[in-house]
């Protein structure tokens, strides 16, 4: 497209989406949301990225090839349920680490689930987004 404000727009928009879908993907770790939707989130937002500028300058914001992000998210998703085991737990079983805190206060959680919430993250929005450019390319 050569529309000057959808372009300015789309740039602001971009950044909205991004951080509304990595606050989607924190609070989904005890609410509802999560990896899932925080990924279809992101993606939206280079999604019209593309749509505004072209899937060129789609993929030079982006700096990674999408098809990395979802292998490097599939093994971080694996490894976090594969950590258990090196506890004697059964796979996929939550390891808690609390960060900053006494015995009374826990401090900040930081869990296996958080990381795979975060590969599941990666997964969708590389696979989105290299399912929207292969189609884009095409056109």
């Amino acid at each position: 497209m050569n529309s000057v404000i959808l372009r300015a727009g789309t740039r602001y928009l971009v950044a909205l989406l991004l951080v509304f879908s990595l606050f989607m993907l924190y609070r989904g770790h005890n609410e509802p949301g999560g990896g899932f939707i925080g990924g279809l989130i992101g993606a939206t937002g280079f999604v019209l990225y593309a749509i505004a500028c072209g899937t060129a300058d789609a993929r030079k914001a982006l700096r990674v090839e999408p098809q990395t992000l979802a292998v490097l998210g599939l093994g971080l998703s694996l490894g976090a349920g594969l950590f258990a085991a090196f506890f004697g737990d059964a796979l996929f079983t939550g390891q808690w680490l609390f960060i900053g805190g006494s015995e009374t206060e826990k401090g900040f959680p930081l869990s296996t689930v958080l990381f795979f919430d975060i590969g599941v993250y990666m997964v969708v929005f590389g696979s989105i987004l290299t399912l929207v450019f292969a189609m884009e390319e095409e056109i």
